[in-house]
């Protein structure tokens, strides 16, 4: 497994800059800044690729652009690790399909070396910087820099240029029951739909239920809400999941306080409750200090 850094590396500078930094490929055919045209057939798709499903008129419609006018753009590639002599996309599917379909055998790219990291950096960026990505593609882009490359919700938030309510939300989405992640992925379901499913008490059939009735997302809302105000068998409210940056904070204000710390967001709103546990007075005061001084 690889371990995973210790700071965000890259995503900062944007994605032209973390193409930029990855050196380009010494061939004898390589054309000014690494350009030149490969046979179609010799490119493979990136196995990081976090986007599933091609819009059938999107790709019609580049088809049309690129049977007219040729591929404008290159693609990204880099020497496939594991075929000599081939290639793998790291940037630019749309447009290497649609060649395909366009009847051309040749397509002009850009050469970069890049690690199995690099290549999943750059696919999931690329992806979530641009329109397309259903919830849960987008979902699992951020799921897979959270996790892989030690990002935090603020650093996505800061550097892909989305606000880290919208991230949280969209991490929550992963905690929906499969079928329902496969409605939203299907187009069944929009993300609206989704964010008031994940803390019902019964996703599935409320999911069901709005796709069969054709709900709105205010309307399921409603359904959501009403039952979430049902009682659970504890007869407690249901509280939202945890993410990763809560989790972590509630380390580093323990790690900071001495004391255990709980971050409790209640269901259904971004309202919650912090908790500082302490195991004795002199603690309460060292904290209150801390925390007056501040």
């Amino acid at each position: 497994m690889t371990a995973k850094p210790s700071s965000p590396r890259g995503l900062g500078r944007g994605l032209s800059a973390l193409l930029g930094d990855a050196p380009v490929a010494q061939d004898n055919g390589a054309k000014g800044n690494g350009g030149r045209n490969v046979a179609i057939d010799l490119i493979t798709p990136n196995p990081f690729q976090p986007r599933r499903t091609f819009d059938e008129q999107d790709l019609r419609e580049l088809t049309d652009s690129i049977r007219a006018n040729g591929v404008l753009q290159p693609i990204v590639v880099r020497t496939d690790p594991k075929a000599a002599g081939r290639f793998q996309l790291i940037a630019g599917e749309r447009r290497w399909r649609s060649a395909q379909r366009a009847g051309l055998h040749e397509i002009p790219v850009v050469i970069r070396e890049m690690t199995d990291d690099d290549a999943l950096e750059v696919a999931i960026v690329e992806n979530v910087q641009r329109a397309g990505l259903n919830a849960i593609e987008e979902a699992l882009g951020y799921h897979a820099l959270v996790e892989r490359f030690n990002y935090t919700q603020e650093d996505l938030a800061t550097n892909i240029g989305k606000s880290r309510s919208h991230i949280a939300n969209m991490l929550r989405l992963l905690n929906l029951p499969t079928e329902v992640r496969q409605m939203v992925e299907d187009g069944k379901l929009s993300a609206g739909h989704a964010r008031a499913l994940v803390t019902a008490n019964d996703a599935v059939s409320l999911a069901r239920e709005a796709v069969a009735r054709g709900l709105s997302v205010r309307e399921m809302e409603a359904l959501a809400n009403a039952a979430r105000t049902e009682p659970t068998k504890g007869g407690r409210k249901g509280k939202l999941p945890k993410d990763i940056d809560t989790v972590r904070l509630e380390r580093e204000l323990k790690a900071a306080t001495g004391c255990a710390v709980s971050i409790d967001v209640e269901a259904g709103r971004e309202a919650g409750k912090l908790v500082i546990r302490f195991a004795d007075m002199d603690k309460l005061d060292a904290v209150t200090t801390r925390l007056l001084r501040g």
